[in-house]
């Protein structure tokens, strides 16, 4: 199934107890629940922010970083770059 038919599901069913305030709340409280659980990719500890910050400094002081130039909008310095946009 994919995961626009597996959300048209799932509000139908939730549909049926729509007017049910305590099954709403057992439902809402569930899904909070499980949303919990995932794991946020970006997340990371100071340790590592300021590692990616010192490794940035590096690549900027041997003339590898990147910059943008005057008046350059985010599109074009991506796409100048060799991100697709």
């Amino acid at each position: 199934m994919t995961t626009l038919q597996l959300n048209a599901e799932l509000y139908r069913e939730m549909s049926k107890i729509a007017d049910d305030e305590t099954l709403m709340t057992k439902v809402l409280k569930y899904v909070k629940r499980l949303t919990a659980k995932k794991e946020d990719p970006t997340l990371m500890t100071e340790e590592e922010f300021f590692a990616k910050v010192n490794r940035a400094e590096q690549q900027i002081a041997r003339g590898e970083g990147m910059a943008m130039l005057p008046n350059e909008d985010l599109s074009a310095f991506l796409t100048r770059n060799g991100y697709a946009v």
